[in-house]
């Protein structure tokens, strides 16, 4: 909404974004569904993306050993 977050230009914050999944070699899909302030929507898209790469990352302790599909399909 607008081209500012204090000094910081708003417009960078979706080439940092392109610029981690480019360089991650992962799909990532951020959208926006609401939001009227600059800063507010750039802080969800920070803290969604962290809380799921934790997620994405973290040690399922259900499961034994290596994720496996073998034998199962």
């Amino acid at each position: 909404p607008t081209e500012k977050i204090g000094t910081f230009d708003s417009q960078l914050v979706e080439v940092f974004w392109q610029a981690v999944a480019a360089n991650a070699l992962m799909n990532l899909h951020l959208v926006l569904h609401h939001g009227a302030n600059s800063h507010h929507i750039a802080e969800g898209f920070f803290k969604a993306t962290a809380r799921a790469l934790r997620i994405a990352i973290s040690i399922d302790p259900r499961q034994d050993g290596v994720p496996s599909s073998k034998g199962v399909l």
